[in-house]
């Protein structure tokens, strides 16, 4: 025990306080992120939508957020990641206090696709960010760490977003632009000084002539079948926010306050074992069969509830999928950020965002539609054949892609 304690603890050792820092900003404005989850209740319960309508106007959230990768990691490049999450924490205050206003599925879907564009820009420049104040040894732990700050904060989310609702939607919406403002607030505090002093220091030549070297993500032709397998590897792990939670009640028939417990568990498991597991792969796997495992353990988990749906079998089933996560998204940031260049990483930033937006886009529809015509046995087995396909296509394409880039740095590719 005292061991699995010190190799937990020794996990967060050499992170920066930028990086610490930066996780802050993402725990407030995520936990803040309460009305994503209370949208459709509030457009059919207190708006009176129909269910159909209200898909509608949920997918211009995707929309927005597919539009908001690219413009976050376009701008990103041109006048920098503390502007632009600055701007995009700050806008994101008086927009949140609009959508209450908006009584039409035409006026909340153009509400939420402006506000979904501006919130969203804030991921690339997030995650130049991590990059830039990261040691090159500790980027994918830097990225961990971010992430399970998300994860914290949408496990605290929701469950003030029940509270806030209950007692008026307006105070739900007003306490979310409420999390943004103080986000943007502490983070021009902390690090408006050291963007300035960073903004001061003289670029040597050669990174001035890099800039019209370097090329665009959507012209490199590699690093586009990447992102095509982290889109396919996100409509398999996105199963999980929209078909499981109805497999759970369906078929399974757990109630909702089980189905809650079993999210909670895996917000839980993924906070407890992120860091450690990060170091474990970045200790003794290569990045190629980090991805190859941690897909393939995603996949096994989705293919096992074709065969039993016990409540055992439903706990191991989240536990290998939140394995399966920790190692496959953090570090698909990671290898983004190693095929990118010193001064168009927003834009890979970006493309890898558009590619994970894509797929929240296409999961619900292709999800529902499998497990309404053929079952949800069909769609269980057809996820984990899937994932097993991807997981070969990770671990090909990342040396592939990786191996000359970084030849002269000591990263483990293959």
């Amino acid at each position: 025990m005292v061991k699995l304690i010190s190799v937990y603890t020794s996990s967060f050792k050499g992170l920066s306080e930028e990086s610490w820092m930066l996780a802050l900003v993402m725990l407030i404005n995520r936990a803040g992120s309460m009305v994503l989850p209370f949208l459709g209740v509030y457009m059919t319960g207190h708006l009176h939508f129909s269910i159909e309508n209200s898909g509608i106007v949920l997918s211009f959230f995707g929309i927005g957020s597919v539009l908001g990768s690219w413009l976050g990691g376009m701008i990103t490049d041109k006048i920098g990641e503390y502007r632009v999450q600055s701007l995009s924490l700050l806008l994101s205050v008086p927009l949140f206090c609009l959508i209450p206003l908006f009584k039409t599925e035409v006026g909340l879907a153009a509400i939420i696709l402006i506000q979904s564009i501006v919130s969203e820009t804030f991921r690339p420049a997030n995650s130049v960010a991590i990059t830039k104040y990261a040691k090159p040894e500790n980027i994918t732990r830097a990225f961990s760490l971010n992430r399970m700050a998300v994860n914290l904060g949408f496990s605290i989310g929701p469950a003030l977003g029940g509270i806030l609702s209950a007692i008026s939607y307006e105070f739900l919406f007003f306490s979310n632009a409420l999390a943004a403002l103080l986000a943007g607030l502490m983070y021009i505090r902390f690090f408006g000084k050291r963007n300035k002093q960073a903004s001061l220091k003289p670029k040597p030549v050669k990174e001035a002539l890099a800039v019209r070297k370097e090329n665009s993500p959507y012209r490199d032709g590699k690093f586009l079948i990447y992102s095509f397998f982290c889109m396919l590897f996100s409509i398999c792990f996105f199963q999980l926010f929209s078909t499981l939670t109805i497999f759970y009640k369906d078929t399974a028939h757990l109630s909702q306050q089980n189905i809650g417990y079993i999210l909670g568990y895996s917000g839980f498991l993924i906070v407890l074992l992120e860091m450690g597991f990060v170091q474990i792969a970045e200790k003794y796997f290569s990045l190629a069969f980090t991805l190859l495992i941690g897909t393939v353990l995603c996949g096994i988990s989705y293919a096992m509830l074709a065969f039993d749906y016990s409540v055992l079998t439903l706990v191991i089933s989240m536990t290998l999928l939140c394995i399966g996560e920790i190692w496959t998204l953090p570090f698909m940031s990671t290898i983004t950020a190693l095929r990118s260049g010193e001064n168009n990483k927003g834009a890979y930033m970006g493309m890898n965002g558009i590619s994970v937006a894509l797929a929240f886009i296409i999961t619900p529809y292709v999800g529902t539609l499998t497990a309404d015509q053929l079952g949800f046995n069909t769609l269980w087995i057809g996820t984990g054949v899937l994932a097993m396909g991807i997981a070969v296509g990770f671990y090909f394409v990342i040396p592939w892609m990786l191996k000359k880039k970084n030849k002269h740095q000591n990263i483990d590719v293959e």
